[in-house]
């Protein structure tokens, strides 16, 4: 510890992040890969889902976040995260003192770059630029067509996920009974989601160029919530 305090005070010292998942359970985020997260209390029987898709997320929960699914039917990643992205509009979680603390060193001209493998995008809620901050596998903060990456309002798309995706939860009496589609006014397509990665497809090239450009830089890297597991995160240490 002293050695991380004798670095942070010396002059001109570059700081940066890497965020993971500990770091949003700390807000009351439940972390999707763990005991009682969205992958292992999955039920695809519950999903608006053809039976081949069912198996797919049985045998691989995963799979209800993916291009495979997604693309032929955007209802089981809209009904297994609407509370989540219902929750994230309405303010329902908070940042942390590592958000906040990244925020800190920012104002005091300290921070290179917040690297976070959340999508929650608590990060954006401090007094950190957004230029500041790279999203590896994308933000709830934006909602977007898939098809031809359109951009729609947040505020619409939760009305709509309100009105139109039923609840597999049983927590909100007035959602739908049954899911109906989310259409891009751009394109038509069913493919309006949050700004999120999908399973299968590419990350965002901001990733690789910080990984290039503000990783050499980095004087302090501080790893947060994250085993380092999860590639190609883990590459940032290296």
């Amino acid at each position: 510890m002293d050695r991380v305090i004798q670095k942070l005070s010396a002059p001109n010292v570059r700081v940066s992040f890497l965020n993971g998942a500990g770091v949003s359970v700390a807000a009351g985020i439940p972390d999707f890969r763990s005991a009682g997260g969205m992958y292992d209390t999955l039920r695809p029987e519950l999903l608006t889902a053809s039976p081949s898709e069912r198996a797919q997320m049985a045998s691989n929960p995963t799979a209800v976040v993916s291009t495979n699914i997604f693309y032929q039917n955007a209802f089981p990643y809209l009904e297994v995260r609407r509370p989540f992205i219902l929750g994230i509009a309405e303010g329902k979680w908070k940042p942390t003192l590592t958000h906040h603390f990244a925020a800190m060193l920012h104002a005091k001209d300290m921070l290179q770059k917040v690297l976070t493998q959340n999508i929650d995008g608590l990060d954006y809620m401090t007094q950190t630029p957004g230029e500041k901050i790279v999203s590896v596998h994308g933000s709830l903060g934006r909602v977007e067509c898939e098809a031809c990456k359109h951009e729609m309002p947040i505020k619409q798309f939760c009305s709509l996920v309100r009105e139109n995706i039923k609840d597999i939860y049983a927590q909100d009496s007035s959602a739908p009974a049954d899911s109906t589609p989310i259409l891009c006014a751009h394109c038509g397509e069913a493919q309006v989601k949050p700004a999120t990665v999908l399973y299968g497809a590419q990350l965002p090239t901001a990733f690789q160029e910080s990984i290039q450009t503000d990783v050499p830089k980095t004087d302090v890297l501080f790893i947060c919530g994250t085993s380092l597991t999860v590639g190609p995160a883990n590459w940032v240490p290296r």
